[in-house]
């Protein structure tokens, strides 16, 4: 084959390069994705499992800080399926302005289990897994010109994690699941309107975990400054399901569809990283007074029954204690007078 005609197939067919196919399971799956992307089975891979052992805390973590979350309904933002996940774009005047760079949105994601699998998270803690989770992805952009530019360079991302786990319905979720329906394939895309990003947050952003990792998907560009928050958010079954069962990973004149769910990578090695944190261990200021005031009023309750029923049991040996001496001082008189 000739030079030209080498140079030809390379100009014509970039995706024979760098589209492979990739899947989770299966043919393409995770275990192969070191042989089409080699960083896949390099160091400083996403995601890991926060074990405690790995956890260093630094009092000079700053609360997390972002800038123009809240958009405008006049705004419209595009939701896609690529796939491998759902997709928002996100305007890049949303920023997150508490790191030494400026980094500027570029889209959303998330990773699930299944309807019958309620754990999809990709981070986990000390092996728990939650049921799902958000990327709000960001780029450097005070060094790079867009998301394409920086998402191989080492300072190029900076990746919001949220966990998500089965609670409370969630009314902003909803500005997002009810439109769900209209990318149910592969490659399709609508219009949504903007609403407040900031609301898929959890309330605090003071508390969280920070380690340097990659990309959780091929081509696992260890380029990812990672923040996942402590708390998780909640959403209610009703809209779990809405996002585990109605998309679908193959293109729409495909047969069979193929469903799209447990799109999660496993753990990776945590190779000798630390993971800082924000917070103390034993620290459970995250939670909400409504939980600590529920725990404290179980605790009350429960140490009330348990009173009651020492006073019980006391109060009847003491009871029995009664009738056995009554008893006997009876037999005693019986047999005073069978004696006279």
């Amino acid at each position: 084959m000739s030079l030209k005609i080498i140079l030809i197939i390379l100009i014509a067919c970039p995706l024979a390069l760098t589209g492979r196919k990739w899947t989770y399971n299966g043919l393409d799956g995770e275990h192969d994705w070191p042989t089409n992307y080699p960083f896949c089975g390099g160091a400083f891979q996403s995601p890991i499992d926060f074990q405690t052992h790995l956890l260093r805390y630094d009092p000079n973590l700053p609360p997390i800080q972002v800038q123009n979350y809240n958009l405008s309904t006049s705004e419209q933002l595009t939701l896609g399926n690529n796939g491998h996940s759902v997709q928002l774009s996100l305007p890049s005047h949303m920023y997150i302005s508490s790191l030494p760079h400026r980094y500027s949105a570029a889209q959303l994601h998330f990773h699930w289990g299944s309807s019958n699998l309620l754990t999809g998270s990709e981070h986990t803690v000390n092996g728990k897994q939650f049921a799902g989770e958000m990327h709000v992805v960001h780029f450097n952009s005070d060094k790079y010109p867009n998301v394409s530019m920086a998402v191989d360079k080492h300072d190029g991302l900076a990746v919001l994690g949220v966990f998500i786990e089965i609670g409370e319905a969630n009314p902003a979720f909803d500005k997002l699941f009810r439109f769900i329906s209209g990318v149910k394939y592969r490659d399709q895309k609508i219009q949504v309107p903007a609403f407040n990003i900031r609301a898929l947050l959890p309330d605090r952003l003071d508390q969280y975990y920070r380690y340097d990792g990659s990309l959780t998907t091929p081509p696992c560009y260890p380029s990812v400054l990672w923040t996942v928050f402590r708390k998780p958010v909640t959403i209610s079954r009703k809209q779990f399901l809405a996002l585990a069962t109605a998309l679908y990973a193959s293109f729409a004149q495909d047969s069979p569809s193929m469903p799209l769910h447990e799109n999660y990578r496993k753990s990776q090695l945590p190779d000798n990283r630390v993971v800082l944190v924000s917070f103390r261990e034993g620290d459970f200021t995250w939670m909400s007074w409504g939980i600590i005031a529920s725990i404290t009023a179980a605790s009350m309750l429960g140490l009330l029954m348990i009173i009651t029923l020492v006073w019980c049991i006391l109060r009847k040996r003491s009871y029995t204690e009664e009738q056995e001496e009554k008893n006997n001082g009876c037999k005693l008189s019986e047999k005073e007078e069978h004696i006279s």
